[in-house]
């Protein structure tokens, strides 16, 4: 079955009986993890659990033909549900996963883990179209999403939090699921016991440096004409396991703010005034910079960078062609615009 973007949550949250084959993938390793997690403990209260879990690879798989059936047929010794996950899914194991599912265990669960799978992909197709499988997607969470993860996770932990600090985070932390879960830990041990409202100055205290620094790093010296600062912040966020689209969305949404306040100038507003109608507002440390390339930067050239991410997107999804290759390309390509 192919999960509806409502229906993703509720679904990671009560599995549907009826998908015995659960495929879970996507450029966001960290929410492929949780999910997998949240998933898994729906069967087995505990993930390490000898008896009822049993962890296998794509790779063996495909040189044991049977392992998978013979481990989901497998009745528990100990009683209970089984869970069989498989990391680094991938097409390999399409044809073991197809027979599997002609006859699938009503007490197993085949949980398949995997990285970004493209539209043309037969495991995905082949769970999307069985009634008795799912494919769940974990994309990196836009603004908007991230914005009402944050609110929910500060209100489980007994907080509140006010809008401009929403929107700063949302801005600044993006990233995949894990690095998001850990800015927020360290809100949260950063607030302590006071139970006041977190505010723009308690989320930049706590998250500033080492949640935006990367990103900024990139788009800053992109949008300034810094290729060689670009690629060395580039490289940094690829290290650090940072995914394409989190890479491509913090540049859309700098030049995306830039041909705001461009757009607001063009049409009489003064720059101090143009600049406080983007929310969340620029960061002081770097408003020096912003303010730069505001006059740095046609109207015009922002509409083309804008139209070439979004077809830069589009290609990543789409194409063979490494995404790390055409994302360099892409930096070195508009930090060398003139």
């Amino acid at each position: 079955m192919k999960l509806s973007y409502r229906q993703i949550e509720p679904f990671v949250a009560k599995p549907d009986p009826a998908a015995r084959v659960i495929l879970i993938y996507g450029p966001d390793a960290g929410l492929v993890r949780e999910r997998a997690a949240i998933i898994g403990k729906s069967v087995v209260a505990d993930l390490n659990d000898p008896f009822n879990v049993a962890s296998l690879s794509a790779e063996q798989i495909v040189d044991d033909p049977t392992r998978l059936v013979d481990e989901a047929s497998a009745m528990s010794m100990m009683g209970g549900d089984r869970l069989i996950r498989v990391d680094d899914a991938s097409d390999r194991i399409v044809t073991f996963v197809k027979t599997y599912l002609e006859n699938p265990s009503q007490h197993s669960l085949v949980l398949l883990v995997s990285g970004e799978l493209g539209p043309k992909s037969k495991l995905r197709e082949l769970c999307e179209k069985s009634k008795a499988a799912a494919a769940v997607p974990c994309y990196v969470d836009d603004a908007q999403d991230l914005g009402r993860l944050i609110r929910h996770s500060l209100r489980d932990e007994g907080y509140s939090i006010e809008s401009d600090a929403v929107s700063w985070l949302a801005e600044n932390i993006s990233g995949d699921r894990a690095k998001v879960r850990s800015e927020l830990e360290k809100l949260v041990i950063y607030k302590g016991d006071e139970k006041a409202p977190i505010t723009l100055t308690d989320a930049t205290a706590a998250c500033g440096a080492a949640g935006a620094q990367s990103f900024d790093d990139l788009v800053y010296s992109v949008a300034g004409r810094n290729p060689s600062a670009a690629m060395n912040a580039y490289e940094t966020l690829m290290a650090e396991g940072m995914s394409f689209v989190a890479i491509l969305r913090a540049m859309q949404n700098h030049f995306r703010r830039l041909h705001l306040v461009k757009a607001e100038i063009a049409a009489g507003a003064g720059v101090d005034e143009a600049m406080k109608k983007i929310h969340p507002p620029v960061f002081f440390k770097v408003a020096p910079a912003f303010r730069e390339q505001l006059q740095s930067w046609p109207l015009g050239s922002l509409d083309r960078i804008l139209l070439k991410l979004m077809e830069l997107e589009a290609q990543c999804k789409t194409t063979g062609m490494p995404t790390e290759t055409l994302c360099a390309q892409a930096i070195l390509g508009i930090s060398k615009m003139r």
